[in-house]
């Protein structure tokens, strides 16, 4: 069994190109970031303790896992993982009615003209346009993950419904020939051509998610969560907390977008198809 650093070692290998520009890009982002904080400094402009030094940022990012904040006393780790459950949840009920809908409306007409209507009517207003009333309805619990389940339903659903209206009917056609059932189709035909636009969905859906569970938590959450956190150490002047804040948003976005595509790799392997 290989150990973390031949893993690691072998990863740079195989992507060392990848590696150093994106080593090259970060670094003239954070020069260019200390420049322009030193010269908000040097020239005493009013918003420039609104602008941390980088390092201020780091520091404050690594002292956030070990020193609760001193709203409800908890750490970064904990208010993590309280909004990694809200997208989490948010993300299995938006998978769970979306999909089978998707493939419905993207395979029968009559589904099709049912639904479109109801969906181009609430596809235009912003997620975060339903934070009061969902804060009312579900609670300061559940409210956001309703936030979530509705930045990340519509991107699915979309997905799918092309990808199953851009299956070539000759191919549907040619496994009913051979005997294919109904059955036969969907897993063999629909299932495997649409993947690809529900990994894209789910990409798409998840970096909306978690802008919409932030701009939640920020209103009102219950336990805590980064949402949470970046607005309290804005309220308490804690502004280098507050990006480090922004920064555990960007680290965990990557993160599930990482996910996601791995599993995009193994279900294509598992089905044979690359």
């Amino acid at each position: 069994m290989e150990s973390l650093a031949e893993v690691v070692r072998r990863i740079v290998a195989s992507r060392w190109k990848s590696v150093l520009f994106g080593a090259i890009s970060i670094s003239v982002f954070l020069l260019a970031w200390h420049g322009f904080s030193t010269y908000l400094n040097d020239n005493d402009i009013g918003y420039a303790k609104y602008i941390p030094y980088p390092m201020d940022v780091a520091e404050a990012f690594f002292d956030s896992f070990v020193t609760p904040d001193p709203g409800p006393e908890l750490l970064m780790g904990d208010h993590v993982i309280a909004s990694l459950k809200r997208v989490f949840l948010g993300f299995c009920l938006a998978l769970l009615i979306a999909l089978p809908a998707g493939l419905l409306m993207g395979s029968m007409k009559p589904a099709e003209q049912l639904g479109m209507p109801i969906v181009e009517i609430f596809r235009p207003i912003p997620p975060l346009a339903w934070i009061p009333i969902m804060l009312v309805v579900f609670g300061f619990l559940w409210g956001p993950v309703m936030i979530v389940f509705l930045g990340i339903f519509f991107p699915i659903l979309l997905n799918v419904m092309f990808g199953v209206a851009s299956i070539d009917q000759p191919l549907i056609d040619a496994a009913r020939t051979l005997g294919a059932k109904r059955r036969h189709i969907f897993l063999k035909v629909m299932l495997p051509f649409t993947l690809p636009y529900l990994i894209t969905g789910i990409k798409v859906g998840l970096g909306i998610g978690w802008m919409c569970i932030v701009a939640a938590e920020m209103i009102g959450s219950y336990g805590g969560g980064v949402g949470y956190y970046i607005w309290s150490s804005l309220e308490t002047g804690r502004i280098a907390y507050m990006f480090a804040g922004m920064v555990v948003i960007a680290l965990l976005g990557m993160l599930t977008t990482g996910i996601a595509g791995q599993a995009e790799k193994r279900l294509y392997k598992w089905m044979g198809m690359k």
